[in-house]
């Protein structure tokens, strides 16, 4: 794709330039700038090699990034993708195809490498459909109020005590039951060295208010060993009838569900608060189902996750499947071509699945980004075809694929990048 001002080139970002590249990011995004602490992170984590510039000249005016992440799909395989982040222009060079120019490169780069994926977090969710990205995941923001919502605890299967801990000393524990638990849930990345430190990132200018990062450990008390956790800050506050702080929760993690439901029971009971808050759990998530009355939570449905198809046939082959499927997709491409066409998938529970070209009539009918909308399990063909985003040409073929590429647990992305 040829940028429509030919003085303006696309090229492999150079170490030396990471801060004068970072700051057309952060000019991009209006210029608010970043802590120091969270921007030694950002820069400690690019892969500069797979980071391109936009120059006017040798000046840089737009920016783009990519890392090598490893996310679960459903079956529990975990799949090479490239995590695309960092990308923005300079608002005196929009209008001019940089953003197309950027993700024609990256995407080519990304099949060259012999990735079938690329992910990434929106900031304006519109912009990338266009490129192929279709929102393949969903969290839940949740707001509690303290007293008016109980959780019931499951029958327990052991003692616990819960200690309270600096998080960053006990993240190797944390971690360590991270990657026990990652690869139940689609959608979840299996955190590659370096990126641990992004859940406890705690910028003191980044606050807002809040306490620092605080963390609790449920243990077993005989033997130690670490059964649960939850990360969150307090933020402090008074008004006409008393105490009215606010506790904003980062992460709660366990293995199992009577844990989980003490870990919430002891957020849910923090002295001096009256909210609780909760900004990404899974639309899915168990607190729904362990709070005593789920219209004091007064949820919300927010976008996570969009996933681009590189490779069809390699992306489909590579997850598992919930049911028998033996359908033909007649595909559109119009950013990546060599994806478009008729593709027979055939694929059955613990099996190899097949996905190749044919000359076979279609059964349905959709765009690439459609297909990354349900590729790690969530949402429905069935729904898109009842939207019109997808259509069925032989009757009959739309519920049984639909229902081949659910997950048993809806797709969750912890944390963005």
């Amino acid at each position: 794709m040829t940028i429509r001002h030919p003085e303006l080139t696309v090229r492999t970002l150079r170490a030396e330039e990471w801060d004068t590249w970072y700051d057309v990011l952060d000019v991009a995004f209006g210029g608010g700038g970043e802590a120091p602490e969270e921007r030694a992170l950002w820069h400690e984590l690019t892969e500069v090699g797979r980071s391109l510039a936009v120059c006017e000249g040798e000046r840089i005016i737009g920016t783009a990034g990519a890392v090598g992440f490893r996310l679960v799909v459903p079956g529990g395989a975990v799949l090479p993708a490239a995590g695309v982040t960092m990308v923005g222009v300079l608002p005196t060079h929009r209008r001019r195809g940089v953003l197309t120019a950027l993700m024609r490169r990256q995407l080519d780069d990304v099949r060259a490498a012999g990735e079938c994926l690329a992910v990434l977090t929106a900031s304006e969710p519109p912009i990338y459909g266009r490129f192929g990205y279709g929102q393949a995941t969903r969290k839940a923001v949740v707001s509690m109020a303290r007293g008016r919502v109980k959780v019931h605890t499951p029958e327990q299967r052991g003692e616990l005590v819960l200690r309270l801990a600096d998080p960053v000393a006990e993240l190797g524990r944390c971690e360590e039951l991270y990657a026990r638990l990652a690869t139940r849930r689609p959608g979840t990345l299996v955190r590659q060295p370096g990126w641990e430190k992004v859940p406890v990132l705690d910028a003191p200018g980044s606050r807002g208010g809040f306490s620092p990062l605080q963390s609790v450990l449920a243990e077993d008390p005989e033997t130690g060993e670490l059964l649960g956790y939850a990360r969150y800050a307090v933020k402090g506050g008074w008004d006409e009838r008393g105490a009215a702080g606010v506790v904003r929760v980062r992460a709660v993690q366990a293995e199992q569900p009577w844990v989980y439901a003490r870990l919430w029971e002891f957020l849910l009971d923090l002295d001096l608060t009256e909210r609780v808050e909760a900004y990404n759990l899974p639309v899915d998530d168990a607190l729904l189902h362990l709070v005593s009355d789920v219209r004091h939570l007064t949820p919300r449905l927010v976008d996570g996750m969009f996933v681009r198809l590189v490779d069809l046939p390699k992306a489909l082959e590579a997850r598992g499947w919930a049911l028998p499927v033996d359908v033909v997709l007649e595909v559109t491409d119009a950013f990546c071509p060599w994806n478009a066409g008729r593709w027979r998938l055939t694929a059955a529970p613990g099996k190899p699945a097949s996905c190749v070209p044919t000359d076979e009539p279609a059964d349905l009918e959709l765009d690439v980004r459609e297909l990354g909308s349900v590729y790690l399990g969530g949402g429905s063909l069935a729904a898109l075809a009842a939207s019109g985003l997808v259509r069925e040409v032989r009757p009959g073929a739309l519920e049984p694929a639909s229902a081949a590429f659910r997950s048993g647990l809806e797709p969750w992305l912890p944390h963005n990048f």
